[in-house]
Order: C-alpha cells, then structure tokens, then sequence
C-alpha cells in the first residue's frame, strides 16, 4: 500500500519534488499520491512542513 496525503495538507508542494519516481501531483485542493507509482520511500514524509503524509501502516 502507497503513502497517502491527508486533507491536512497545505498544497505547499513541497513534497512533489522529493519523489524520485514523480508519484505526486497537484489535485484539485490537496496533492495526491499515485499509488501505483509510490515505492513508499518516505522521501515525502521528511519535508512535509505539517505532517500531512501518512506511511501504508498509518491512516
């Protein structure tokens, strides 16, 4: 299971840059993960400013 990105988020968009396979874009209020792509590398969950990204064991 992929990394997921809250309602928490801020759309700051820090995070897109950090993912080395290009999992994260910008969504209509918030950005999203594509889990089809996600290696759950955790890159993103470092620079999130609010900690809107959630692990695949979380939720």
């Amino acid at each position: 299971m992929a990394h997921t990105i809250t309602e928490e988020c801020v759309s700051c968009g820090s995070c897109q840059p950090e993912c080395p396979v290009g999992a994260i874009s910008e969504g209509d209020s918030i950005y999203v993960i594509d889990s089809e792509l996600c290696t759950d590398c955790g890159a993103c969950v470092e620079v999130c400013p609010v900690n809107a990204i959630n692990g695949p064991d979380e939720e």
